[in-house]
């Protein structure tokens, strides 16, 4: 279920930072129903739209026909599913924003050299959402793509973006973050969260080990543009029957670093 961002409202409006009078209601409800849709929610009945979204199923029922009738879904007449057309929206962020454009070719070869999947992502509420990702020959694909979204309190990207704000808001996002054990090594109480959360501050990268999916590793450090202010976190993941935890990160961390490094001296401050 789609969950509110750390101190929402019950007025979005407010929450955006708007008047009343020039925020778009029906909009926001548009563009909440647009992306509702994912891998485990890829085609919807208008009352699982509503409660995906916490709306109405009326309302749910306007968006839906409306993104309908404009090409974005298609229906059989119970259920709804993405189109083509959607993909406009993503190709807009991602050619109009210097930094995924500039990050691929770092990210194609990092992973060509290590032979292991690579990403690039930011922080979206509770979750990291990816933005770019390069995956070589013979390396991890766990079906990650661009938009794809990891809980931020048990991946290395999430962690080391967390890590990346002031403590006090950090542990106020841990502390409303909504978690659950996604595998018997993920880590979500909040205490020992934050706890890891530090010790990423101090180390400057982050681990996952496990906590997302049993046999996956990764590791991420922070990305900054030229001003030093933390823009993004890049990541590489690998299966662990391959090497230890030690072992990957003595073996990739310093290429994490290098590519993190040469990313940061193009990035100037948007």
């Amino acid at each position: 279920m789609r969950k509110k961002p750390v101190g929402a409202s019950s007025d979005p409006a407010l929450d955006a930072g708007l008047p009343q009078r020039d925020f778009v209601a029906s909009l926001q409800k548009g563009l909440d129903v647009l992306t509702c849709f994912g891998r485990q929610h890829s085609r919807l009945t208008v009352s699982e739209v509503a409660r995906l979204t916490h709306g109405s199923p009326a309302s749910a029922r306007r968006s839906l026909l409306t993104l309908q009738s404009l090409g974005y879904l298609d229906s059989d007449g119970k259920r709804f599913w993405m189109l083509p057309k959607t993909l406009l929206v993503a190709h807009a962020y991602l050619a109009s924003r210097p930094t995924p454009s500039l990050a691929q070719p770092m990210l194609d070869a990092l992973s060509e050299r290590t032979r292991q999947s690579a990403s690039l992502g930011k922080l979206l509420g509770d979750d990291a959402i990816i933005i770019a990702r390069s995956t070589a020959r013979r390396s991890l694909s766990t079906g990650l793509g661009i938009g794809a979204r990891l809980p931020a309190y048990c991946s290395a990207l999430g962690r080391i973006l967390l890590a990346s704000l002031p403590p006090d808001e950090a542990r106020a996002r841990v502390q409303a973050m909504p978690m659950r054990r996604l595998t018997a090594r993920t880590v979500c109480e909040p205490e020992e969260v934050l706890a890891i959360v530090e010790r990423c501050r101090e180390e400057g990268h982050a681990s996952s080990d496990g906590e997302l999916e049993l046999g996956v590793r990764s590791m991420a450090v922070p990305v900054c543009d030229r001003a030093g202010t933390v823009v993004a976190g890049m990541s590489i993941s690998v299966r662990a029957e391959r090497m230890t935890l030690m072992e990957f990160r003595d073996a990739f961390l310093p290429a994490l670093q290098k590519a993190r490094t040469h990313l940061a001296s193009q990035l100037y401050p948007e």
